[in-house]
């Protein structure tokens, strides 16, 4: 039983299909993992199709349903706000030890690889006085950071790094998501992986879900 945290750059950065294509590697490979999505927003459970949650069962073989989707995604908001935004606009309040504790009894629940997407950015908005960073960091799981290959993905790329170096995280990998305004998905890679030659830096082509980079990394985690 492990936790992975992916998180990344910001909003809409990719990570779910970079968790979808890690999560049919390691079935295609026998390991056992499964999917956590704490915390969701824009959800529509009239038409929960293509969403996050439903995406990730996909990817782990499993029948969608109600209580499925519940189970992997345990807080789901309608407003594509930030969570406590999204939150507030129902009467609601993320509770922030709550939440960790419920990661921390799904993590010891797993067998095999427990795989813990966060919601937007390494410091998007988690609850009224913390950020996704402070679970993360609280969770003392290694994360996977996704960036973008669109222009300014390196500075945002390194300015996210840099904060999860500043709590302490151990970053295991870094995927370079092709964007679609793509500046150059094999060119942001290189940049990001010789301004940080210390972490594995894979480049992935949103057309391909399940490719080279996704077979080396899950290999490499585990």
């Amino acid at each position: 039983m492990s936790a992975i945290f992916i998180t990344g750059a910001g909003t809409d950065i990719g990570k779910t299909h970079i968790a979808c294509a890690l999560l049919s590697a390691w079935r295609a490979q026998g390991v056992a993992c499964d999917a956590l999505k704490p915390v969701v927003s824009g959800f529509d459970p009239e038409a929960p199709a293509g969403s996050d949650p439903v995406n990730l069962l996909e990817a782990l073989g499993r029948e969608v349903s109600a209580e499925a989707i519940a189970r992997i995604a345990p807080l789901r908001f309608r407003a594509p706000l930030a969570p406590p935004l999204a939150a507030k606009l129902e009467d609601m309040e993320i509770n922030f030890d709550a939440l960790l504790e419920f990661c921390r009894i799904r993590t010891q629940l797993t067998e095999g690889v427990l795989l813990i997407e966060g919601a937007g950015g390494v410091m998007s908005p988690l609850t009224e006085a913390r950020t996704f960073l402070d679970l993360i960091a609280a969770l003392e799981a290694p994360a996977l950071f996704v960036a973008g290959s669109y222009l300014g993905a390196v500075s945002h790329a390194l300015t996210g790094l840099e904060c999860l170096r500043m709590r302490g995280v151990s970053v295991a990998a870094v995927i370079v998501n092709e964007s679609e305004e793509n500046a150059g998905l094999q060119e942001t890679r290189d940049m990001i992986q010789r301004m940080r030659p210390d972490l594995p830096v894979y480049a992935a082509v949103r057309a391909a879900p399940i490719d080279d980079w996704a077979q080396a990394l899950t290999q490499t985690l585990g």
